[in-house]
Formats: structure tokens, sequence, C-alpha cells
């Protein structure tokens, strides 16, 4: 386990909930992963992201499905893609990664708290 945080330091995460609007193929990506669009509500907007999640999740699966995102880390420029949201995961046995996702929908751009 890590060193313990303080709750303020934990508020300055700003993990929020958007919904995958579209997902596109990432060919140029070094290991597979798939980019998505996610709509994290009228604050915030649209924001686009490159997600390694392709052994759980097809396309068609990504579709319309809430995920929670870091939206405060700064973009990252994968390739030829700019990052602009950590979609969240946990790894599985394997290593794959297993969307973090509310249990029940929740309007997008609500805050983890």
């Amino acid at each position: 386990m890590t060193a313990p945080i303080s709750w303020a330091e934990f508020e300055r995460v700003e993990l929020r909930v958007g919904t995958v609007l579209a997902v596109e193929d990432f060919p140029e990506a070094r290991k597979p992963a798939w980019k998505l669009t996610v709509d994290f509500g009228p604050d915030i907007g649209v924001r686009r992201s490159s997600a390694q999640i392709t052994v759980h999740y097809r396309k068609e699966d990504l579709l319309g499905r809430q995920v929670l995102g870091v939206l405060n880390f700064p973009p990252k420029q994968i390739g030829p893609f700019r990052s602009e949201v950590l979609v969240t995961g946990f790894a599985d046995a394997t290593g794959a990664i297993v969307l973090a996702v509310p249990e029940r929908p929740v309007p997008n751009g609500a805050r983890l708290i």
C-alpha cells in the first residue's frame, strides 16, 4: 500500500462519469487500443481518450456505456492522437483491463465523491 493522502489531495482528482459516443480503431497504437469519444455532460463537454481495453470490449459493447474518467491529467500525445482523459479500470488476472463503471446510470459529468 502507498502512503496515505489527505481528503484535500483526493478532492483534487477529478473523477467523473461520461457516456461513450464513438469508438474508433487505433492501428497506430503500440498496444491494442480504441479511440473513445466520451460525453461528460454540458459543463465539461466531449473529451477523447485512448483506451487499452480491446481484450474485453468490442466497439459495439462500448457505445452508450458509461465510464469513469480522470479529467484533470494533462493531455497525452499518443502517436498521432491526443488523449484528453484517462478512462479508468482494473487489471484482471491476465493483465487485461476491466472498466471501472457506475453500478447504475448517473448524469454525465457526475463526480465521484
